[in-house]
């Protein structure tokens, strides 16, 4: 990881010839009545109207890991449109594994819906991985294995859950896009900050096996398994907020941050997008695709802290396109594949392409790690209704650990901040902000200003967050939620400007370390 103080953290197939029988004889693409998933005969009773009508499979979690490289697997695509295939790239150590596909929602509680299982299908010992040198790119080039037809799957964030016959399992994750976002709110999977955290075949965006700054990726690829729970960071920022959204019973628009870069009108007529708990990497597409969508009307909600913080680049592998995210961070000069006058791989708030975030996200990532109290000043905003919070009514652990700051410097107006958390941060004292603000095209943009939002909606996170910040957190998102889908939130909501009532102090970093952007 990056070691500057207060500009960023620092500590901080063969898979064969598989045979793709259905545990209950069904093939790929139909469920375990031998239909496609959803299907229904005619003389028996329709499914219902709504998908999270449906009844849920709460046995979606893993059981167990196993040991490491047991099993684990990649898709040859990040999201593909409703009745598209994708393919598994799958190693194991066990004779045979078997895949499941679950769609995460609500569903009662259950929180996903299977939709597919496959049978028993014939594992193979893949190779090793591959370390390109001077990048310390990490491919997974492993032949392709069982195809897999989405027909009749519902557009959504799904996970394959890969179980080898000895019982180690993994996640893959997958999302169904939608066709369109217009008149929804759109959720957006993060795809390009879970490959810059994935640590698998031992280099990230941030770190090789030295641990330092000289061997980690300058370019990270998705022809690889995710580490760990192999969820990339789906689980921790993501489904909290799909399960929520699924429950209140908005139908949500499903795209990938990488669905964005291929499709400039993929945001046209939405009602709001989502960025979630992190949401870090962003092409200089992206940000201007979401930008125009604000000034076209559409709310923006940064569920989260430290977004479009990173300019990526987006390349193709042997498997397709964008599916390689390039950043040199501080090395940008060295880039080979930067053309002239392209802004560099590197902060968008540093030049030579200087564009600070809060000109978007309203707040500006000012560091890390942290762990604070969040604290409300404004209780009577409409975000904070039927929560029962009065001026300086706090959430233990809520702030943390990256944490954003409202600052006068090129952030839009009028800006109303709504929490003021004071912390300490690396010896130094600031503080964290919440903040809204609305755009002259109607539309309302809210940042929470803490990275630890999302996991603190089903009472996640660890450091005091408990039931009490949940009910608190869960409460002020459906108010986001309920008021951004409606329309142009500014319309109806608009911004009452305080931010000059938050004055600097002596030692203040965000005024006194102008190096920050």
């Amino acid at each position: 990881m990056d070691r500057g103080a207060l500009s960023r953290r620092g500590f901080l197939a063969a898979a064969g010839a598989a045979a793709a029988v259905g545990a209950a004889g069904c093939s790929p693409g139909e469920d375990r009545a031998g239909n496609g998933p959803g299907a229904h005969s005619g003389d028996g009773p329709k499914p219902p109207a709504k998908e999270n009508d449906r009844p849920g499979d709460a046995d979606w979690r893993l059981k167990g890991r196993g040991a490491e490289h047991e099993v684990e697997g990649y898709a040859d695509r990040t999201s593909v449109a409703s009745g598209e295939s994708f393919r598994l790239h799958v190693h194991t150590t066990a004779r045979t594994f078997r895949a499941e596909a679950f769609r995460m929602g609500w569903y009662g509680g259950a929180l996903a819906r299977k939709v597919w299982e496959s049978g028993p299908l014939r594992g193979t010992r893949q190779p090793a991985a591959q370390v390109e040198p001077g990048t310390y790119t990490v491919t997974a080039p492993w032949p392709a294995g069982p195809e897999i037809a989405t027909k009749d799957w519902p557009e959504g964030s799904y996970l394959i859950r890969l179980t080898a016959d000895s019982g180690g399992q993994r996640y893959v994750p997958v999302t169904v896009r939608s066709a369109t976002t217009k008149g929804r709110v759109v959720i957006v999977n993060a795809v390009a900050t879970w490959q810059a955290y994935n640590e698998w075949g031992g280099h990230s965006l941030y770190n090789g096996p030295t641990g330092d700054d000289a061997d980690r990726s300058r370019a990270v690829s998705c022809d690889r398994p995710y580490h760990r729970d192999g969820d990339g960071l789906f689980l921790t920022y993501e489904q909290p907020v799909v399960a929520l959204a699924e429950r209140m019973g908005l139908t949500p628009a499903y795209v990938t941050n990488m669905d964005i870069e291929r499709d400039p009108h993929l945001l046209d007529g939405a009602t709001a997008v989502l960025s979630l708990g992190h949401d870090e990497y962003w092409t200089q597409s992206m940000r201007e695709r979401v930008t125009a969508a604000r000034d076209r009307g559409t709310n923006i909600a940064f569920l989260g802290a430290n977004a479009c913080f990173r300019r990526v680049r987006l390349e193709k592998t042997a498997l397709g396109e964008q599916r390689l995210v390039v950043c040199y961070k501080n090395d940008w000069a060295k880039d080979p594949g930067r053309r002239e006058g392209e802004p560099p791989t590197t902060n968008f708030r540093e030049p030579p392409h200087a564009e600070p975030e809060n000109a978007l996200t309203g707040t500006l990532y000012e560091s890390n790690p942290t762990t604070a109290d969040y604290v409300v000043t404004s209780p009577d905003h409409w975000l904070f209704e039927g929560t029962g919070v009065r001026k300086g009514s706090a959430f233990p652990g809520l702030v943390g650990t990256e944490y954003d700051r409202a600052n006068g410097s090129g952030t839009p107006r009028p800006i109303e901040v709504i929490s003021h958390s004071p912390l300490t941060c690396r010896g130094v004292h600031s503080y964290a902000n919440s903040a809204y603000y609305t755009a002259s095209s109607g539309a309302g943009v809210f940042n929470t200003g803490t990275m630890r939002w999302v996991q603190s909606t089903v009472g996640d996170g660890g450091h005091g967050i408990d039931a009490t910040t949940a009910k608190f957190t869960s409460r002020v998102t459906e108010n986001l939620l309920r008021t951004f889908a409606a329309g142009p939130a500014g319309r109806t909501h608009p911004a009452k400007d305080n931010l000059d009532t938050f004055h600097p102090y002596a030692g203040d970093p965000t005024w006194s370390k102008r190096n920050l952007w």
